[in-house]
């Protein structure tokens, strides 16, 4: 008897950036050239470390639209692993997150780079924590600057745009 055949099911549309935080997975940005980009002008890459899906698809769909190509990591460990594998130009850094938090994670990055395992970058804060004591935390364990959540487009970008190349806005 033959067997019945169906049709494969159309494949469903999903936004990068949605899907990358949905899995956890790295944000692909198209190539130099494409998507608006001058061939030029190499993408940043930024290294998001947050462990909240809410704030992951913001600050992953902030990012795109200023050009930047992102990576995810959920914690500090994945943090750290990510750096090795493949050093950013930027990290966006949570301070609360299960496993290893931002501060011992910015610790543990600056110790990699004296010890010249990784490149300089600069690592920015990013909590809702936003007393002189939180900021002084930050600046303390290693991080050049700290912002506030929620995450303000315009206060990112500015923020960006004093240690990135950022691609001019349309």
């Amino acid at each position: 008897m033959d067997k019945l055949r169906l049709p494969e099911p159309a494949p469903v549309l999903v936004p990068f950036w949605l899907n990358a935080a949905a899995q956890g997975a790295g944000v692909d940005m198209p190539e130099p050239g494409e998507g608006g980009i001058s061939p030029g002008l190499r993408q940043a890459q930024v290294l998001l470390v947050e462990d909240n899906h809410i704030n992951q698809v913001v600050a992953l769909e902030f990012l795109a639209l200023m050009g930047v190509q992102a990576r995810l990591a959920r914690n500090g460990i994945e943090a750290l692993a990510a750096c090795a594998a493949a050093a950013p130009d930027l990290v966006l850094m949570d301070i609360q997150m299960p496993g290893m938090d931002g501060l011992e994670c910015a610790r543990r990055i600056r110790a990699l780079q004296r010890e010249g395992r990784l490149p300089a970058f600069p690592i920015l804060a990013l909590t809702a924590h936003a007393l002189d004591a939180d900021v002084a935390a930050s600046l303390e364990a290693g991080m050049d600057e700290h912002l506030t959540k929620p995450l303000d487009f315009v206060a990112l970008r500015t923020r960006l745009q004093r240690w990135l190349k950022l691609p001019e806005q349309n």
